[in-house]
């Protein structure tokens, strides 16, 4: 029987999901994307750090072996953006699970408190909330030092704060509805109320909002990256832009490919978060 329901669920997840047309697309993109991440050693035989693999500047669709041109190093561009994509999910899917791991547990503790709790940890919340993220970021990684493990925690630190917002509204909301207080009445302790009673409904709110925070991620790494924060030791799209701009004027497609490599995936993960809110909305299931 919960096999049944379940599955019931999930067509009717699917059956709200598919609606959403630019939702679809998004998770071709992103499937595309996630496959040559995965697949990235049998797609380029070249390592994307290497350097004279290729002629200095050789331009895109001349060879089959630099589809897409080598750049001033003659390191493969074509192999920088396969590998590219491993760094740009692993930083997004990451440094979103800390920021909602986190903000969810802020979220809920505010939310379902309440009193000086509440005022304490909203306040830490809009302190991290009025300064730029970016400016943010820029600061600790100065201070934390030039590694992928440093960005991603640096991103996921900085990146709870909407998704603790948003979870102590729901939480706000649900905490005395009918089965919260017959659970309170029951002697359930307050861990298990706001862990089984409550949080399972806010799920649908963090998953959403957890999309959205990859495609933030995978910007922020890359914006962090251009400007020489970023790992110098991994593959990153951003890393290729801080080089390309040094070249802009004579090889224009160092700087195309890895900017549309990042444009698709950010947009990619936006759209599953939209189609995720379609279908997962409670309002607008009642539609």
């Amino acid at each position: 029987m919960n096999l049944q329901r379940h599955l019931r669920d999930f067509q009717t997840f699917w059956f709200r999901y598919e609606k959403n047309r630019p939702a679809i697309g998004g998770l071709i993109i992103a499937s595309g994307i996630i496959f040559t991440a995965i697949a990235a050693p049998i797609m380029t035989p070249f390592d994307p750090l290497a350097t004279l693999v290729g002629p200095s500047f050789e331009a895109p669709f001349v060879s089959a072996a630099h589809p897409f041109g080598t750049d001033s190093l003659g390191r493969d561009i074509f192999s920088g953006i396969i590998y590219g994509a491993r760094t740009a999910l692993m930083v997004g899917l990451l440094a979103a699970s800390t920021a909602a791991l986190i903000g969810t547990l802020v979220g809920m503790t505010s939310g379902f408190r309440g009193g000086k709790i509440d005022d304490f940890l909203m306040r830490m919340t809009d302190g991290f909330m009025v300064i730029p993220i970016f400016f943010l970021a820029l600061i600790l990684m100065a201070f934390v030092g030039q590694s992928i493990r440093n960005v991603i925690v640096v991103i996921g630190v900085l990146s709870w704060p909407p998704i603790a917002r948003l979870v102590r509204a729901d939480f706000i909301s649900i905490r005395e509805r009918e089965f919260v207080e017959a659970a309170r009445v029951d002697g359930t302790g307050e861990i298990n109320i706001m862990l089984r009673e409550i949080l399972p409904n806010v799920i649908p709110t963090i998953t959403v909002i957890g999309t959205l925070q990859i495609s933030a991620a995978i910007l922020l790494e890359a914006g962090l990256s251009f400007l020489g924060l970023g790992d110098p030791n991994v593959a990153s799209w951003g890393v290729m832009l801080r080089y390309a701009q040094l070249n802009i004027y004579n090889s224009w497609y160092l700087i195309i490919f890895p900017g549309i490599a990042i444009t698709l995936t950010a947009l990619a993960f936006n759209m599953i978060g939209d189609g995720l809110n379609d279908a997962l909305n409670p309002k607008l299931k009642e539609r």
